[in-house]
């Protein structure tokens, strides 16, 4: 039922020639900017006729859209090969008035990995950011874990400090990435490593952020056991440790605390082996855990006890995303899990391919869906993998971005991707959307001209034509 009564095309126009005279304050004849609607001039139903109010297109407050605001016609909209009107995955990704073809092509142009390198491009630098790329410039596991919090809370006011602090042991990968969930609201803070305890760095960097306490006024957790020595050296802080120290056992005790923090067991959750020689495939979802209030359990070569216990506690419910590689999580395992929910299986030939896999999937509960341009993405090095757990937090604020990895260096299936995400633009650059990458280490884990053809890959371009040319 319409909020208003129908009014007929000259009850309509009467009332606005009486709003005009009542809004026109002064004795001076009205301008034709303040004019009434001429009947002649009114939108037109489809056969011919002035529009009642019943059918005119209302703008969001219920008023007769403009034209300028109208919906645009059939025979204004862009058309594809057939003459049809496009819908908007016809357009491309995004691209105002672009072809699939167009796209297509872009991409294809796009995806052509540099042949000839200036050998000589990263002699004498200033810097080792780049237009689209921030590079996070340390290696070593503890320094760099400062860098990305000072990154990622400037901690200048209230509102950019975090709530509490995560610490951990760099060498106690499963515990770190199972601990990352902790760093998503309401505990909102850094991954922080110790190595074999606290360092004058390292307690100076928490004295930096001031941290603000979390819902339940914890304002550091420890993911692993503190000295007396240590303790003494918190003793400001309001600190609670998490000392189980197998790792499903672990994995579980922080679902439980989290859990209890936030009043809330989410149903999905991620599986990743505890193997190590599989933890390039769980760390990527140490991103998604930053990012949402889902945690990370651990199998092996079954469900131990504990991961059972907490999938149970989802009575039945459980939506299980398990990270799987060649040879990894067996299919015995899988089976075995089904017993507790659904099971879906997110799996790579090897961590590239497996981190491009998780970046682009999505379904109606759980996944990035990073398939078009418009996003950020973290860069991180199967070789230095303690740089991807402490940089995970920047899938929790600023850009959101996942992780992906590379190995030895840019492959072609990084080119594929980045292609498909590259943002293009019909008139103008202004147009958007644009991307953003980061790049954790030094040129010794991820080298300068990798970045630069990343960097490219990551740049707005037009869909057609000479690249900026008018611009």
């Amino acid at each position: 039922m319409h909020k208003y009564k129908r009014l007929t095309a000259v009850g309509v126009f009467g009332a606005v020639l009486l709003l005009a005279a009542c809004n026109d304050d002064s004795d001076m004849p009205m301008d034709s900017e303040d004019m009434p609607m001429d009947e002649e001039d009114m939108p037109m139903d489809e056969d011919g006729m002035p529009m009642d109010e019943e059918d005119m297109p209302m703008d969001e407050d219920g008023m007769p859209m403009d034209e300028e605001d109208m919906p645009m016609d059939e025979e204004d909209m862009p058309m594809d090969e057939d003459g049809m009107p496009m819908d908007e995955e016809d357009m491309g990704h995004g691209e105002h008035g672009a072809s699939a073809e167009e796209r297509e092509a872009f991409e294809e142009e796009a995806a052509q990995l540099p042949e000839n390198l200036n050998e000589g491009a990263g002699e004498g630098l200033t810097t080792t950011n780049t237009k689209n790329i921030t590079r996070l410039d340390d290696e070593d596991p503890q320094a760099f874990s400062i860098m990305a919090s000072q990154t990622i809370w400037p901690a200048t006011h209230e509102a950019n400090q975090p709530g509490t602090i995560i610490l951990a042991e760099q060498d106690e990968w499963q515990h770190a990435v199972a601990a990352l969930t902790l760093v998503h609201h309401p505990n909102d803070g850094p991954l922080l490593f110790m190595e074999d305890g606290l360092s004058d760095d390292l307690t100076a960097e928490i004295e930096r952020l001031a941290p603000l306490g979390n819902d339940d006024d914890i304002e550091i957790l420890v993911a692993g056991e503190l000295s007396d020595e240590d303790r003494n050296e918190l003793n400001d802080y309001t600190v609670e440790e998490i000392t189980e120290e197998e790792p499903a056992a672990f994995a579980k005790d922080v679902e439980d605390m989290f859990a209890e923090t936030t009043g809330n067991l989410p149903d999905n959750v991620v599986i990743a082996s505890s193997e190590d020689a599989y933890k390039s495939y769980a760390m990527p979802a140490g991103s998604w855990i930053s990012h949402m209030d889902e945690s990370l359990l651990y199998v092996d070569d079954t469900v131990p006890e504990a991961t059972a216990e907490a999938l149970e506690a989802r009575d039945g419910e459980a939506n299980m995303y398990v990270m799987n590689g060649e040879g990894g999580i067996t299919d015995e395992v899988l089976s075995e899990l089904e017993d507790y929910g659904t099971v879906e299986e997110i799996a790579g030939d090897d961590p590239v391919e497996h981190s491009i896999n998780f970046a682009k999937y999505q379904d109606e509960n759980f996944g990035w869906g990073i398939d078009e341009p418009g996003h950020g993405l973290v860069f991180g090095s199967t070789a230095a993998p303690e740089l991807a757990m402490a940089g995970a937090p920047l899938a929790h604020l600023g850009k959101h971005a996942p992780l992906i990895w590379m190995e030895d260096e840019l492959e072609q299936a990084h080119a594929d991707y980045l292609a498909e995400l590259k943002p293009a633009f019909v008139d103008v650059p202004m147009e958007g959307p644009y991307n953003h990458g980061y790049i954790l280490g030094t040129e010794n884990v991820i080298s300068f001209e990798d970045q630069g053809a990343i960097d490219d890959l990551m740049e707005i371009d037009v869909i057609e034509g000479d690249a900026h040319a008018d611009h």
